[in-house]
């Protein structure tokens, strides 16, 4: 069983990031304490919510500080949603926002398509279908995969990002997750 954090900033999907890994047979806890942050097995950092307050609370509590020694030691962190657009050094969300700066790669308001991105795309390479809800995409050389053009996926160092929910995406999500976890 997997020891994971999922990272509480204040809102995100926290619940059912949590209720998939129990889902899954794995113990989860949620906090944004840094201590947890540095010693946890594993670590999620969930989406939903609103990239300058996230941030705020991040930096508030010391967690991004923390999150960015995780990272620097290489440990495994993966990025839901917002949790991977925070990764980023910045974000046009909120009238422009410093991301936590782990990898490389800007956060840009979508300008095509229906916005918000709302429903279920496939992922290429991985021939599966994942769902969306962001109005937000990355731009970044570390993509490993993408969704109708749109960055899905990133990846740099203990990193990795997704777009998609893979808690509220099925099976393939929770087979996603469950890749996650053992990798852990």
């Amino acid at each position: 069983m997997s020891d994971v954090i999922v990272v509480d900033y204040g809102a995100g999907n926290t619940r059912s990031v949590c209720a998939a890994l129990t889902h899954l047979g794995h113990t989860s806890a949620v906090s944004g304490d840094p201590r947890d942050i540095a010693n946890a097995e594993l670590l999620i950092l969930p989406g939903v919510g609103s990239a300058r307050s996230a941030m705020e609370h991040l930096t508030l509590t010391g967690a991004a500080a923390a999150l960015r020694a995780r990272f620097d030691e290489q440990r495994p962190m993966l990025g839901i949603c917002l949790g991977m657009q925070l990764a980023m050094q910045s974000s046009e969300e909120d009238g422009g926002v410093e991301g936590l700066g782990l990898l490389e790669g800007h956060v840009r308001r979508l300008t095509t398509g229906r916005v918000p991105r709302l429903g279920w795309a496939m992922v290429d390479p991985w021939d599966d279908a994942y769902y969306f809800a962001h109005s937000y995409a990355c731009e970044s050389s570390d993509a490993i995969a993408t969704s109708d053009s749109i960055t899905a996926a990133v990846q740099h160092g203990s990193f990795l990002g997704v777009q998609f929910h893979p808690e509220k995406s099925g099976d393939a999500g929770l087979s996603f997750l469950d890749q996650c976890l053992s990798r852990a």
